[in-house]
């Protein structure tokens, strides 16, 4: 989100006006954000765009120019979809959606001003993503971003390159992205979101996905692959149909991919996203590319297979989570753990916890030889199942939740540093990926 107080005090807002903004305490209420906070932000646009000079103007100027191979299709596809009542692009007059030369043209002549307005949102989140990043670096802080292997079939990517999406001469998807029926689902899930041609992509040095984790790394330090597994193999369901069975695996671009982007980007940042039912296939790819895989400490304790998420099973290239975003807070995965058998299992292999399942179960993963530690705030203030953050598949009610200004309190960060200092994690991560002549070929 972009911060008002901050574009009050570059003078491109009244300050009175962000005051007299309500803010929501316990949690983010994103429609009364969409209602209250874009009027604010367009009147700051306006203001910039007409009394900008000097640096500000300069800066201005250089990010449009610098950022226009993306920048100029995304404000488009955002007026016109506001233009248009929020439909998805397929549902726009025919010569808009097929992107007619013509057309686009006179579309950007009747948005002009809010191709305008566009540009300096964008523009005013980047100065300030940049202005934190720096905050956190010279802190020893590090970002993590998250690359979905698909996009959203209703967004400015497909809209503007439909020549890389399986998509068929009016723009809609052939197939469709999703995973088999398994133990969770008998139909599977299908996503929806429309499949690359990959082999296009090849014949062009997959330019679209080199742009794509180029801007990731100039935004975040580390970036997590999600559906890792896609790039080895995927599920491809015709779009015609209403559920998953009905689809077959197709192969990925498999490490064609990752050496060009090795080749075109230097050394690679990521984090697999390998959790579920992950084949020798793709665990052969993830090790080849000496990407660290994810382990979810809370996944390990239901039967002997799910060990593989417990530490005695790690590898250093390992990214160890006690929980994630999709997961329950720990406190709340405790409390809610389905057997009695579970709940003994937790206490035999972590020991008894005077100070909570949460602190145990954080002592048990940052003392792994998993290079990388990860722990939800969540779980270090031990909130329960109230401060979860996601339900996969739930659409209403999720990233909400904000923790209030007292919340982290000096005695939290105290026993935070010490189990650092003492599990040899006191300094920033070191570099989680390494790199073998292998790409070099």
């Amino acid at each position: 989100m972009i911060s008002l107080d901050r574009l009050a005090n570059r003078g491109w807002i009244e300050k009175s006006k962000v005051e007299k903004l309500p803010d929501s305490i316990n949690s983010v209420d994103y429609e009364q954000v969409r209602k209250t906070k874009l009027p604010v932000l367009e009147e700051a646009a306006r203001n910039f765009l007409k009394n900008a000079k000097g640096e500000d103007r300069e800066r201005y100027e250089k990010f449009c120019w610098e950022n226009g191979w993306w920048l100029e299709d995304f404000v488009l596809f955002d007026a016109l979809r506001n233009h248009h009542g929020s439909e998805s692009w397929n549902h726009w007059p025919r010569e808009l959606a097929l992107r007619e030369s013509a057309a686009l043209d006179e579309a950007r002549k009747e948005l002009a001003d809010e191709l305008n307005i566009g540009r300096f949102l964008q523009f005013a989140f980047l100065e300030q993503w940049r202005s934190i990043r720096a905050y956190c670096s010279a802190r020893g802080i590090r970002i993590i971003g998250d690359i979905a292997i698909f996009v959203s079939y209703d967004s400015a990517d497909v809209w503007t390159h439909p020549d890389v999406f399986r998509l068929d001469r009016n723009g809609n998807p052939e197939v469709v992205a999703g995973v088999p029926p398994d133990a969770f689902s008998v139909t599977g899930q299908r996503w929806g979101n429309p499949l690359y041609k990959w082999d296009a992509l090849r014949d062009r040095g997959y330019d679209w996905w080199v742009q794509r984790v180029r801007w990731a790394l100039m935004l975040c330090d580390y970036i997590r692959l999600d559906h890792f597994r896609g790039f080895q193999g995927y599920w491809e369901i015709p779009a015609s149909e209403p559920t998953a069975v009905n689809g077959h695996w197709m192969p990925g671009p498999s490490d064609d991919l990752f050496m060009v982007l090795r080749r075109q980007l230097g050394d690679l940042p990521f984090i697999a996203e390998d959790l579920g039912v992950i084949t020798e296939d793709v665990t052969a790819l993830r090790e080849r590319l000496r990407i660290p895989g994810m382990r979810v400490m809370q996944f390990g304790f239901g039967n002997p297979g799910a060990h593989i998420y417990l530490p005695h099973k790690f590898e250093p290239n390992t990214v160890v989570y006690t929980g994630t975003h999709d997961n329950d807070t720990t406190p709340g995965w405790w409390q809610n753990l389905a057997t009695p058998d579970e709940k003994r299992f937790v206490i035999s292999y972590l020991g008894e916890h005077d100070d909570g399942i949460h602190w145990a179960m954080i002592r048990a993963a940052e003392a792994s030889v998993a290079r990388l530690c990860i722990v939800p705030v969540q779980d270090i203030m031990g909130l329960g199942s109230e401060a979860r953050m996601n339900v996969p598949s739930s659409a209403n009610g999720n990233w909400s939740w904000r923790y209030q200004p007292d919340a982290l309190t000096s005695e939290l960060a105290k026993k935070l540093a010490t189990l650092m200092e003492i599990s040899d994690r006191g300094g920033p991560p070191e570099r989680i990926t390494e790199v073998k002549d292998y790409y070099a070929a």
